[in-house]
């Protein structure tokens, strides 16, 4: 299976803990079989993380080797822009011939830019945010990572 993982997602595996152990046991997403992707908009967000929570060298580096282990797709590629204005117009219930049974949904620009990536692609797309559901089937396919769960197993 080929697999996008989000931000969330790969924050919990550097944690290593618990919820870490359930999801794989879960998913199996580590499986020499599956391809793993994250898009170059989830290391900015690490990046990020890192300089708001001060990240020591211990936690850079076992987030610099979890890395190691995707390929990180770029999204200056004209079909994730293209695809990217289509899914922002869709969730703000404006593209033209294609209705919304929802109320308009302000998505992150990185959400944006990530479902895209996840959509081009074809990849399935695990996360545990809500925000992704409404593009689910039309724009791509999710895996929606019930923590809550998780952290009862």
């Amino acid at each position: 299976m080929n697999y996008l993982l989000d931000t969330n997602i790969v924050l919990i595996y550097t944690r290593n803990s618990d919820i870490t152990n359930s999801i794989e046991e879960k998913y199996d997403l580590f499986n020499p079989e599956n391809e793993l992707y994250i898009s170059v908009v989830t290391v900015a967000e690490l990046k990020s993380i890192i300089l708001q929570k001060n990240y020591g060298e211990r936690k850079i580096k076992t987030l610099e080797h979890l890395l190691s282990k995707f390929s990180i797709i770029d999204i200056n590629i004209v079909e994730i822009l293209d695809q990217y204005a289509q899914i922002d117009a869709y969730s703000q219930g404006k593209l033209k011939g294609k209705p919304s049974n929802f109320s308009a949904r302000n998505m992150g620009k990185n959400d944006l830019f990530i479902a895209a990536t996840a959509g081009v692609y074809d990849l399935l797309l695990v996360t545990t945010d809500n925000d992704f559901k409404h593009l689910s089937p039309d724009y791509l396919r999710l895996e929606k990572v019930d923590i809550e769960a998780h952290k009862r197993m």
